[in-house]
């Protein structure tokens, strides 16, 4: 489990093809390592990888092809930037939300807006993420743990400050970039419950205005 407060920003320093999957090495800038042994997670750009080899200043992990199909890394390369955070500790403060590292999808920046104090940025979620996003609502950007400002459809705003742009890779995006979404993992769960018994069945189920009323969760 992580908490989306990113604690370094680290860089690919090479990502070397296994068949399908890729062994991906990250130079860990000022990420304490001295705590990390072989088998912890690493989240790195949000997703959670398993360390397969680690020293003072990189760590190695192996990134599945399931993993390159629905993450950004398809379009990582050797010196890319990216966010890092090590699994939480049951003693350590829960700064940002829950997050699991398991991306549900890839969205993209529509928007860089400068308003001195702080930078609006719009990115567009896939549109089966949209019924998880709300307003005021929490949502995992490359890893960061940030609050949904507004929401238009699928495309959701976010207000970041100069610490966090200087702290992490949100710093250099533009119209155009892709990034990594995890959404509320206690959305999902609410959606599962409320399929009550129908979620034993194999169909797909999905919940809508018709299903909520059916099921009195609308008057």
């Amino acid at each position: 489990m992580f908490t989306g407060i990113i604690e370094a920003k680290g860089t690919i320093k090479s990502l070397v093809n296994h068949g399908d999957d890729i062994r991906l090495t990250v130079e860990t800038g000022k990420l304490d390592m001295s705590d990390v042994a072989l088998g912890d997670s690493i989240a790195t750009n949000g997703v959670c990888l398993t360390v397969v080899d680690f020293g003072e200043h990189f760590y190695s992990v192996d990134v599945s092809s399931e993993t390159i199909k629905y993450t950004g890394f398809a379009d990582y390369s050797s010196g890319s930037a990216v966010n890092l955070e090590k699994a939480m500790r049951a003693d350590t403060r829960f700064g940002g939300h829950i997050v699991s590292g398991h991306v549900d999808g890839v969205g993209e920046v529509l928007s860089v807006t400068d308003h001195q104090r702080y930078v609006e940025i719009w990115v567009k979620a896939p549109d089966e993420l949209a019924k998880y996003i709300a307003h005021k609502g929490s949502i995992t950007v490359d890893g960061v743990s940030l609050t949904v400002n507004e929401v238009k459809g699928a495309a959701f705003m976010l207000w970041l400050i100069p610490h966090t742009l200087q702290e992490t890779v949100m710093g250099t995006y533009a119209k155009g970039t892709k990034v990594n979404l995890e959404v509320d993992v206690i959305a999902r769960y609410l959606e599962r419950l409320m399929l009550g018994d129908k979620a034993a069945q194999e169909e797909k189920q999905d919940i809508s205005m018709s299903f909520l009323a059916e099921h009195g969760y609308l008057k």
